[in-house]
């Protein structure tokens, strides 16, 4: 039978009796089999509204033959018999049942994502989920429950802000930065080079390519060899080199930028998240042209296009970890979001 990861979490009323419940509700289910239950964790409220009482969370481990639509049916007609009252995003709740893994099932409806598409950054579902199924793997990150929560343990408190160009990665930064206390690290774009390059791509895509990479390599180094913020937000992602290279580098020199980006790679910071912002590319070039660099007015919506394919394969590498990948066309939904993530990963 197929091996599932639950989530468990309350904070209204009496939180343990109710997570007690919900357990004993699912395993009286048919076709269902509690093979495991975490710990309760006590932990402070995550996005939503201000003020709210402190969550308990759990994890169940189960076993069912229900396919994913009649398992999460079943979750939430449990939460519905134990008061769950579904008025505000993110609000205060009796009882929160989440369909997290689904063996390594892969699905996106209008009614369940699966795997959960926020758990990968969320302490308080990681930790007791590494109780219960510490080996389940994560399909589409390809790291193991045990891997993420250490992953959130070992590297340092550092969000990267990567897209193509006009997805609004510094805007972004430069709030973030902001609303959570935090130290930014801006790229330092060098003008009279980029407006050789706008002018003529195939001469100058190297040196200048090169020249970010150098760049983003004395940034990191600079920032995380001083004493460390509690946090740190850059407007660019180390790895968006490589993406950048294969959109603009001719195939007789990538291969020789990828091994100095492949060298350099092993000595920088490596960041906690990645915020991955996209947009047609219809849309970034109205947003080049809206902002009015002149040396950007060359771009073509065939170009924007070629540079977000490249991001967006390069945030899936094996190795990069979770990945919130902002489709939202509304700022403010998005800032929400990140910075949800952030406090999850506290």
């Amino acid at each position: 039978m197929p091996l599932c990861l639950i989530g468990l979490g309350s904070n209204e009323g009496n939180r343990q009796v109710t997570l007690d419940a919900a357990v004993a509700e699912l395993a009286r289910q048919p076709h269902v089999t509690v093979a495991a239950v975490s710990s309760w964790h006590e932990t402070a409220p995550v996005g939503g509204p201000s003020r709210q009482s402190h969550f308990l969370n759990g994890a169940l481990r189960v076993d069912t033959s229900l396919e994913p639509s009649a398992l999460l049916n079943c979750l939430q007609q449990i939460e519905n018999r134990l008061g769950r009252r579904r008025a505000e995003h993110w609000g205060p709740r009796t009882i929160d049942l989440d369909l997290l893994l689904y063996d390594e099932l892969v699905l996106d409806t209008p009614s369940l994502v699966l795997p959960h598409p926020r758990m990968a950054w969320r302490r308080f579902v990681l930790e007791p989920a590494a109780e219960v199924a510490d080996t389940m793997r994560h399909p589409t990150i390809g790291w193991t429950v045990a891997r993420l929560l250490e992953h959130l343990n070992s590297t340092p408190c550092y969000v990267a802000i990567t897209g193509p160009i006009a997805a609004g990665k510094t805007q972004l930064a430069e709030r973030l930065a902001a609303a959570i206390s935090g130290r930014l690290i801006r790229e330092r774009p060098n003008w009279d080079r980029l407006n050789a390059f706008y002018a003529n791509p195939a001469r100058h895509a190297w040196l200048t390519e090169l020249e970010f990479l150098r760049q983003r390599v004395g940034l990191l180094e600079d920032a995380f060899s001083t004493s460390l913020a509690a946090w740190t937000v850059s407007d660019f992602w180390f790895d968006q080199s490589a993406a950048f290279a294969r959109a603009w580098l001719s195939a007789d020199q990538l291969p020789a930028f990828l091994e100095q980006y492949a060298h350099l790679r092993q000595n920088v910071a490596r960041p906690r998240l990645v915020v991955l912002l996209d947009s047609p590319a219809e849309g970034l070039l109205t947003r080049v042209l809206e902002r009015g660099r002149a040396c950007e007015q060359r771009l073509t919506v065939e170009q924007l296009d070629r540079i977000r394919r490249a991001v967006h394969e390069q945030v899936g590498q094996p190795d990069v970890g979770p990945v919130l990948r902002a489709h939202d066309s509304d700022p403010e939904a998005i800032f929400a979001e990140v910075l949800a993530a952030v406090r999850g990963m506290e």
